[in-house]
């Protein structure tokens, strides 16, 4: 049992390491735009091209889990995100950043999989995987705060470079903790292989669409690049369901949406993709822009929420375990619609404090859904499916993502507008997403009314 927590820990921090990166980065966007020379359009691409990456390759870092090994996925991830970190802080170019930005995203994208398969399969269904959930999702929303505060504080002290230097320790310690607190995988099966088709396929298709929903907002839906890729996408993506109701080995075995806790997992996270996590950027431009603080304030206001976030996802793995999962979700979905509908009108009455009611609410709520949809997703899954189930998952969150804040951005007109009127946009933007959070209300409708398992469960790590 000693070594249970600190295998936890160990996979708790490699989500930190993700959670962190992204919001690190942000906050030093305008530092390494002067420093490298980009341009207003193009030094989006620091943070898009980790996205495009991230959101294309975490099916098949999903199954590769399954296939090769979750800890020698877990370790191998590692090791590509921390020398591509280290790389990052080395770039002297515009175009040399981008490109290992897309490294660097594919590093997460298999280092995401791989971490919560492994949350799933060491930890057994019931009140142990709950409370691990719950742990791992906690070290999630705390990298909300620190990437924010620690990207103003370690760009003011050491410059741009150093928040991405700071990825190389973090993953090193987490390298050498590996091999003493995971168990090593056991020898492949034989007979199974890579459906290399479905995984061009799918990495191609969901690349081209992760593109196109981040460029769109840019450059204009009309614009040949964004058009072709829909449309390239769209195809990719087809065929690709067409290949995997053929194959015998399949990248994504279709019949995993039987699964009915699985597949409304996936809706539900797409959601919470399209509302909830809009949010952050909704709130950076309101406090950066509107009330005209710097980086380390806003840093500073993130706190709040991310520790209501936290105590939320805590919350959420003990409600699991005693209410079931509709009553989790439900309470999560419909609790952030109205703190997130009182966020709205605190951004149109103005300050911090007019926020803080709604920041309570939703902060709370959204922990409490983001714990009970990684619950949900891991439910019944056979244990060597659970990477490709969270590959699954972590996709539908990623392209919720983009797709959510595409329109949010569109709907309240925040990319143009200024002064008023971009706070009139943004508090339309956040009325909109508290809107779609309702659709998470009833897609948690068609989960079982039963509670899930409450008793204790021995973990399968010693």
């Amino acid at each position: 049992m000693p070594h249970t927590r600190w295998t936890l820990a160990l996979l708790a921090l490699s989500q930190l390491i993700t959670s962190l990166d992204y919001f690190i980065v942000v906050v030093a966007l305008p530092d390494i735009g002067a420093d490298l020379g980009f341009s207003a359009q193009s030094l989006q691409w620091v943070s898009s091209a980790y996205a495009v990456a991230y959101g294309g390759f975490l099916l098949l870092g999903g199954r590769l889990a399954d296939l090769m090994g979750r800890r020698r996925m877990f370790v191998a991830a590692l090791a590509l995100f921390a020398l591509s970190s280290l790389a990052a802080g080395l770039a002297t170019g515009p175009g040399v950043l981008v490109v290992i930005r897309a490294v660097q995203g594919l590093g997460g994208a298999l280092l995401f999989p791989a971490t919560l398969a492994l949350v799933n399969t060491l930890f057994e269904e019931g009140r142990a995987r709950n409370t691990a959930l719950a742990v791992w999702s906690g070290a999630g929303a705390s990298g909300l705060a620190l990437g924010s505060l620690l990207g103003g504080l370690l760009t003011g002290a050491f410059g741009w470079e150093a928040v991405f230097y700071v990825n190389v320790p973090l993953a090193g310690v987490a390298i050498a903790a590996a091999y003493a607190l995971i168990p090593a995988d056991a020898p492949a099966e034989r007979g199974r292989r890579l459906d290399l088709p479905g995984a061009v396929l799918a990495t191609a298709g969901v690349s081209l669409l992760a593109f196109a929903l981040i460029q769109g907002p840019e450059s204009g839906w009309t614009a040949a690049p964004v058009l072709v890729s829909l449309v390239l996408a769209v195809v990719l993506l087809a065929a690709f369901v067409a290949v995997e109701r053929a194959g015998a080995d399949p990248l994504m075995p279709l019949r995993l949406f039987g699964n009915r806790s699985l597949s409304s997992a996936v809706v539900v996270i797409l959601v919470f993709g399209g509302t909830f996590n809009a949010l952050p950027y909704f709130l950076t431009v309101y406090f950066q822009t509107v009330l005209g603080h710097g980086v380390v304030t806003t840093g500073l206001a993130f706190l709040v929420p991310a520790l209501l976030i936290a105590l939320g996802t805590q919350l959420g793995g003990r409600l699991a375990g005693r209410a079931g999962m509709r009553a989790t979700l439900l309470l999560g979905t419909i609790g952030g619609a109205a703190g997130t509908a009182a966020l709205a009108l605190g951004l149109g009455a103005g300050g911090y404090w007019a926020l803080l009611p709604g920041i309570v609410v939703m902060g709370v709520s959204q922990g409490l859904t983001w714990t009970g949809m990684w619950i949900a997703a891991a439910t019944g899954v056979a244990p060597h499916q659970q990477g490709v189930a969270s590959g699954m998952a972590s996709t539908a969150l990623q392209v919720g993502s983009a797709i959510g804040l595409a329109v949010l951005v569109a709907v309240g007109g925040v990319g143009e507008a200024t002064g008023a009127a971009l706070a009139e946009g943004l508090s339309t933007a956040v009325l909109v997403a508290a809107g779609g959070m309702l659709l998470g209300s009833a897609v948690s409708l068609t989960f079982a009314g039963k509670r899930v398992d409450a008793e204790p469960q021995p973990a399968l790590v010693s």
